[in-house]
């Protein structure tokens, strides 16, 4: 049996990133695999740490190299992924591996890892709510927080893929629910 993974997915604006910060800050043998991506760095990120930025030609390259676990063009010419050698890194150093990645690719990593993976969904409590956080986050422009939302209403109905639903309606109970999923999972035999 692999070691084990934790994928966590949502819609754009559903509260993923917010959740894996936590249980990462709640779990010393959890470790984030840092994703490559396609896009521009937003403000205060940082390269290697939020994600490996790299351009299309390279990201094309290592995709005809086998170098991914799981790739996918999330917004036209926005390709993100998973790199093999950074799930085999934090293996070596004998961490449950969590990743911060898209719903496709989610459902990707849980057929690659089976019931070596938790997988868990992160749900807006409405779509309505979803559209008006991604427009408060103001972190893109207005046909990029529309392309998200449009994304995000398709991304929900692939919820029935995932092993949890966590509604994150009310942030607090959304970390528990979290905590507790992950620490069931990794106390599993």
């Amino acid at each position: 049996m692999l070691p084990k993974v934790i994928i966590v997915t949502a819609p754009s604006g559903a509260g993923k990133t917010t959740i894996v910060k936590h249980l990462l800050s709640q779990f010393p043998k959890l470790a984030f695999s840092v994703s490559a991506t396609t896009r521009t760095p937003r403000l205060g990120e940082i390269d290697g740490i939020d994600y490996y930025f790299i351009s299309v030609e390279e990201f094309n390259q290592r995709v005809l190299n086998k170098e991914f676990v799981e790739y996918e063009e999330v917004y036209h010419q926005t390709y993100y992924g998973t790199l093999m050698d950074e799930v085999k890194r934090l293996w070596k150093e004998n961490l449950v591996v969590v990743f911060d990645v898209d719903v496709k690719g989610s459902i990707t990593l849980k057929k690659n890892f089976g019931e070596s993976a938790l997988s868990l969904f992160i749900k807006p409590p409405s779509t309505q709510i979803l559209d008006q956080r991604l427009r408060n986050r103001a972190t893109d422009e207005l046909s990029k927080i529309e392309e998200r939302i449009a994304k995000a209403h398709y991304e929900l109905e692939f919820e029935e893929y995932f092993d949890r639903t966590i509604i994150n309606d009310n942030l607090s109970v959304a970390l528990e629910e979290a905590v507790i999923a992950v620490q069931d999972f990794i106390n599993k035999k």
